[in-house]
């Protein structure tokens, strides 16, 4: 099924109207956007006019999605609350809004057999327009000499307060030239402002700092700080100290 520029905009319009209520924002792309910035074994197996949409979590997912998930439906037998939640937004969406079509949904936490991750997250971002990956190949005269950096991505408006959680790929329905790839927002266009970045991310990253790295319009809650604050396997303690889940949920072993 071939799509239009148009139908890509309806497709992407359907999710907003299912997930921006809670704290979603999606964006559409190429899978050949993707590929062409990554090596053949980390590319996707979809021809390149193939429509993709990448999901991202707003501060105000964990407000709006996560803790009315969890009040009404508890946590199940996973590892980790959040992507069960995660997993159950966007499952809802693809199918109230696509039931009749094909969807390869990808999430953030998934790893294939050969334990790379089903797609990369970030890259998914840059591509899309969504949020700019700051990688050490982004800074000149780089002060680091042959010390690894790790890149990370900076939304517009949220800085480092965001997520990136899932990739959907709509098989068979390509859009054509008329879906132009957008130029993610560099928010952060100087040396020193993206070497700041790069070591706050890579050094202190425990302390938040590298997520104000522009001026966020919306942060993270205190509630939401202590969530993610917590080693994940006393999370299940600190949501039944809050009333989220029955003393024998707290038994789940936690990877």
């Amino acid at each position: 099924m071939a799509a239009s520029a148009g139908n890509a905009a309806s497709v992407t319009k359907q999710l907003e109207d299912c997930l921006s209520k809670l704290g979603f924002e999606v964006y559409p792309l190429k899978v050949g956007w993707y590929n062409h910035v990554l090596p053949p074994s980390l590319h996707l197996s979809y021809p390149e006019d193939t429509l993709a949409v990448v999901v991202l979590s707003t501060p105000s997912m964990f407000e709006q999605a996560f803790l009315p998930f969890m009040k009404e439906r508890g946590c199940q037998r996973l590892s980790d609350p959040i992507d069960q939640c995660v997993k159950h937004c966007v499952s809802s969406a693809v199918s109230q809004c696509f039931s009749g079509h094909k969807v390869d949904v990808k999430y953030d936490y998934e790893l294939l057999p050969n334990r790379k991750p089903k797609f990369l997250a970030q890259t998914a971002a840059h591509v899309s327009g969504a949020a700019f990956y700051y990688q050490q190949s982004d800074v000149t005269d780089q002060p680091w000499a042959e010390k690894k950096m790790f890149g990370v991505c900076v939304h517009p408006r949220f800085g480092g307060w965001f997520a990136i959680r899932a990739l959907l790929v709509f098989e068979g329905v390509t859009v054509g030239s008329e879906l132009e790839q957008p130029d993610p927002p560099d928010c952060v266009p100087s040396r020193e402002a993206r070497i700041r970045l790069l070591e706050a991310f890579n050094f202190h990253w425990q302390n938040w700092a590298y997520r104000d790295i522009v001026n966020p319009v919306q942060i993270y809650s205190q509630k939401q700080k202590d969530y993610f604050s917590t080693p994940p396997a006393q999370r299940f303690d600190l949501l039944n100290t809050w009333g989220l889940l029955l003393r024998d949920e707290t038994k789940i072993s936690v990877s």
